[in-house]
């Protein structure tokens, strides 16, 4: 399906790399300042929205935030066009309620390929949207009896029976659903980084404040919005009560203990990880080595039989008896060797029968019995 994309700018040459960009895949309105770009939002409702942020009269800012008040366009992701690069201005842009910043001057492929990244966050979204606003209910019945502390313990047995990044995030995320915040959580696991959201779907713009905030402070505030972090996990709540100081100050207060909890259970799968790794290394190399060991001492079994047929054999009746028993020596040298061979091989499968155990016991760790079988935060009444 054609995306509409609506595209406002006072700039002429912004619209001609819009249209030399999206005019094959996408159907394209023009507005030439803010008045008219809101009036062509409410009227056609596009799919996404391309927002000069510096134009006559009505900033792009300004705009955005009228765009996500009202209910026929608030859902329309928005991509600010800005010559500012800093990261105050993106920070601004993402207050406003902006969905990814391109800076000018962009390319046409740059353009396209973003434009395709926000078409697939806005899909997902509003197919998540459902299942979203039913959990949601769920949890909010359960929140009645369920005191913060107890939803936390909760959580932590959750997390301990995680044992991959997406069931660790359906945890996560469920423990927010009670308090009606709109949540995104970006998990540091390794040297990857792994981005989940209540919405379904990270906004471009979400997932660049992430990374540029992963080593800053504890808590990043801007506007209703609050990052904090962890070495292996950061979190960012979008509507943060800042006009409630009582409730604010819980949720600071509280936040950091799931999130602790998330940073030591994400260190423990990296190690778990590593440790299988490094065993499944081992058991290949152990394995290499038996099969080398096996050739040779067939090969060295075959050249043994060879020489007792010699020393039984008539061929030997002309030697020297000194020289005979020489070669018997020789023999029984090689024999030992062979028997020390079948030694080894034997030892090396005792090795691989540890290994194979210890595999399963890191499996178990990794995974403990009766995974399945936790109940989730609105399964149960605690406290």
């Amino acid at each position: 399906m054609t995306k509409l994309v609506l595209a406002i700018d006072d700039d002429k040459l912004v619209h001609h790399v819009v249209d030399e960009a999206l005019a094959r895949t996408c159907k394209i309105l023009h507005a030439k300042n803010g008045e008219e770009g809101l009036r062509l939002a409410k009227k056609y409702r596009p799919d996404i929205i391309l927002l000069d942020v510096e134009m006559p009269g009505v900033s792009g800012f300004e705009v955005c935030k009228q765009l996500k008040k009202l209910e026929d366009t608030n859902e329309i992701p928005v991509m600010f066009l800005s010559s500012r690069a800093d990261i105050s201005e993106r920070m601004r842009g993402y207050n406003a309620g902006a969905a990814d910043y391109i800076v000018k001057p962009f390319n046409a492929e740059e353009l396209l390929a973003r434009i395709n990244v926000l078409d697939d966050y806005r899909k997902t979204s509003s197919q998540l949207k459902q299942d979203v606003q039913r959990a949601q209910t769920t949890a909010e019945i359960a929140m009645t009896d369920s005191g913060d502390m107890g939803r936390i313990m909760r959580y932590v047995g959750q997390s301990y029976h995680a044992h991959d990044l997406n069931t660790l995030s359906a945890h996560f995320l469920e423990f927010f659903m009670p308090m009606e915040l709109d949540v995104a959580v970006a998990f540091w696991y390794h040297q990857d980084a792994m981005f989940y959201s209540s919405e379904g779907a990270i906004q471009p713009i979400e997932q660049e404040l992430f990374e540029k905030h992963k080593d800053g402070s504890r808590f990043v505030d801007f506007g209703r919005r609050t990052i904090i972090n962890y070495p292996k996990v950061s979190l960012l709540i979008k509507n943060m009560p800042v006009d409630d100081v009582a409730v604010y100050g819980r949720y600071k207060d509280l936040f950091p203990h799931i999130l602790e909890a998330t940073d030591a259970k994400i260190r423990d799968m990296e190690v778990s990880e590593d440790a299988l790794n490094k065993v499944e290394h081992i058991g290949q190399v152990f394995a290499e080595l038996s099969d080398h060991l096996s050739g040779v001492g067939d090969h060295y079994s075959g050249k043994v039989a060879e020489f007792q047929a010699m020393l039984e054999s008539d061929k030997l009746a002309a030697i020297e008896p000194s020289e005979r028993e020489r070669l018997k020596e020789l023999y029984e040298h090689f024999t030992y060797l062979s028997d020390e061979l079948t030694i080894i091989k034997y030892k090396l499968g005792e090795v691989t029968e540890v290994r194979q155990q210890l595999i399963e016991s890191l499996n178990k760790i990794a995974k403990p019995w009766g995974a399945d079988e936790v109940a989730s935060q609105a399964d149960i009444e605690l406290f």
